[in-house]
């Protein structure tokens, strides 16, 4: 689990490509070091340490994780968001973030607010479902609040209010448009619409027993 709070930038060294998978070799420091088989989001996304050095790691990205995500783009020298698993007696400084990848949005364009950089995201109208004013949304791995959502035809675009230090601490101030991010949407939410999808079938398939009963 994580909270959606990036602790530092990791820059790609090595990438070893298979035709839907990779293993990435990342350079990055952290204080204690790293663990062999722990959790590290990278760009949102939970990968598996599974070789590590003074600072440097290694973590393999399965076909799933290539389908899902945008680290099939990345390349050697590319910058990326880090953050470890959260502890237990730690804090929630962001939102629960699981770091399962949901889709991917495509960066459109940012418009600096006084201390604010809004950014807007388009995605497809599955995940756009999942987006409401005020709620929460893990961009490449970055705890943000959604500020608006506007449906343009199949697609939805929401705005996120970005304060200086993420701005300045993160992947976002280096994006263009049309640039592909990380989206995973907030997993109350995702919980909801479940069980709410699965009540409606209940009524529905109870519905069409009573009228082919009822025949």
């Amino acid at each position: 689990m994580f909270t959606g709070i990036i602790e530092t930038a990791g820059r790609i060294k090595n990438i070893s490509r298979n035709t839907k998978s990779l293993t990435l070799c990342i350079g990055a420091s952290f204080e204690g070091g790293f663990v062999l088989g722990e959790s590290i989001a990278v760009n949102g996304t939970c990968l598996t340490v599974t070789e590590f050095g003074k600072d440097w790691f290694c973590a393999d990205v399965t076909p799933e994780t290539f389908d899902r995500t945008s680290l099939g783009q990345l390349h050697s020298d590319s910058v990326v968001n880090l953050e470890r698993a959260m502890k237990a007696d730690g804090r929630f400084g962001g939102h629960i973030v699981s770091g399962h990848i949901d889709g991917t949005g495509r960066f459109v364009s940012f418009a600096r607010d006084e201390n604010a950089v809004n950014v807007s995201i388009v995605m497809n109208g599955k995940l756009g479902e999942y987006m409401m004013e005020k709620g929460s949304v893990a961009v490449d791995g970055i705890s943000l609040t959604i500020a608006r959502v506007r449906q343009e035809g199949s697609d939805f675009v929401i705005t996120v209010a970005v304060i200086p230090h993420t701005w300045e601490h993160t992947t976002l101030s280096s994006k263009k448009s049309g640039d592909i991010v990380n989206i995973e949407c907030d997993v109350i939410g995702k919980y909801v619409r479940h069980f709410a999808l699965l009540e409606e079938h209940k009524e529905s398939s109870a519905f069409m027993q009573d009228f082919e009963s009822f025949h």
